[in-house]
């Protein structure tokens, strides 16, 4: 697999040509970044934070930089990497809807432009980069844990319409979204990965009942879904039908990319995104009085390295990938580190903060928003796949090692054992 990267439009400026152009529209259009800024509350908890973000959206689609990597013809501009990774640069100090990067943009948008239909590439996905949609997706559920070729939520067709039933869980910000991709199974009779349909649904619509989940950090971000008898029409499959787990793993393939830092479809950079920066251990030293000590400067120093060798190895791979000198699964390589990143500056952070980490005040600017970004600090050996389904990947896709065993491999999914 490759990512589809868009080469530059002929006659369109250079790339410093067009760093200047983006300069100089975001100093006269965007809002710059106000105090309160500085400090998000918790993700996705705020309907308020979503309008704002669509409100972005639409001031950068109006000056022509929005979808940047994401062709002419669906409402982006058709440019190449470089182009995106200047408006980024430009962008920092300027508040950006990074809102929409994850899922929208680096994941669900480039999973319909690979796989879906004509019709939902023009509707759904322009309605995206023009900032009056936001598409989020429907996968994992209650009972399948990393399993996601063993979902059960199921799709039935009735006619010219399909009948979804079954339930969905973890769904990033779904309760702010317009449009879903869910896979769902429609085979029950073939092996489990040969069974699945991928669909386009709305998200708000009968028969869909939406909870919003609360983590222990006190983010609301995460949902699930409950599914009674909801009406699909035809054109909401994408790809082939009982052919949705080829596009499930597209779909993986740039949710890894995304969140290792590597995709082309992100714009702007921060804590809302999931390409943050390195975070400011140096303020955070000063204001708890420690940035003499040796040890913290240390500390300082480590994190500083590690983000430096992951920008390299983000942009290594990505180019490789792209050029396709090196295979899709190699995306693997940038999600893992960036989960030892995430690590270990969680703990550098407590490690800094001290006792501050947890008697000061959550939700403003000091020692206790590392004490809450702590309480959330597995959630980077989850998102884009588990840590150790990105060491399998590579092993078995990189490195050529043996598959590991699968009972279930195969054997049609109405004779696979089910836990009760």
């Amino acid at each position: 697999m490759t990512i589809r990267y868009q080469e530059p439009n002929t006659g369109t400026e250079d790339v410093a040509a067009f760093r200047v152009q983006a300069r100089e529209w975001l100093a006269e259009t965007m809002p710059r970044l106000s105090d309160r800024d500085a400090v998000q509350g918790a993700v996705g908890a705020d309907d308020e934070d979503w309008d704002r973000a669509r409100e972005l959206q639409k001031l950068m689609f109006a000056g022509g930089f929005a979808g940047i990597c994401y062709p002419v013809e669906y409402g982006g501009r058709g440019l190449g990497l470089e182009y995106q990774q200047a408006f980024t640069e430009e962008s920092a100090g300027y508040e950006m809807p990074l809102l929409l990067n994850v899922p929208t943009f680096t994941i669900c948008g480039p999973t319909i432009l690979d796989m879906g239909s004509e019709e939902q590439k023009r509707t759904r996905l322009a309605a995206a980069i023009r900032g009056d949609e936001v598409l989020v997706q429907f996968l994992s559920e209650p009972r399948g844990g990393s399993d996601l070729a063993g979902v059960t939520t199921r799709a039935e067709r009735d006619g010219d319409v399909w009948v979804l039933n079954g339930a969905k869980c973890w769904s990033t910000s779904a309760y702010a979204a317009d449009y879903a991709l869910c896979l769902a199974r429609t085979d029950w009779h073939a092996p489990k990965h040969r069974g699945l349909t991928m669909f386009l649904m709305k998200v708000h619509q009968p028969g869909v009942t939406l909870r919003r989940v609360r983590q222990v950090n006190g983010s609301t971000e995460f949902c699930e879904e409950f599914f009674d008898d909801v009406i699909l029409p035809a054109e909401a499959v994408v790809g082939e039908v009982n052919g949705g787990w080829a596009v499930a793993s597209r779909q993986l393939f740039h949710e890894r990319t995304a969140v290792g830092g590597g995709s082309p479809y992100s714009s702007g950079q921060g804590r809302r995104g999931r390409t943050d920066g390195e975070v400011d251990f140096v303020g955070l030293a000063r204001s708890v009085h420690r940035l003499d000590d040796d040890r913290v400067r240390d500390l300082i120093g480590e994190s500083m390295v590690m983000h430096a060798v992951q920008a390299q190895l983000i942009n290594r791979i990505s180019t490789a990938i792209g050029k396709e000198q090196m295979p899709g699964p190699a995306a693997s390589i940038t999600r893992l580190f960036s989960a030892e990143v995430a690590w270990r500056d969680s703990d550098i952070g407590v490690e800094i903060a001290g006792a501050q980490a947890v008697t000061d005040v959550l939700g403003q600017a000091g020692p206790g928003q590392f004490g809450q970004r702590f309480l959330n600090r597995q959630a980077a050996s989850l998102g884009g796949g588990s840590t150790e389904m990105s060491r399998n990947i590579i092993s078995e896709r990189l490195l050529g090692m043996p598959r590991e065993f699968a009972a279930d491999r195969d054997v049609p999914f109405n004779q696979v054992k089910q836990g009760r």
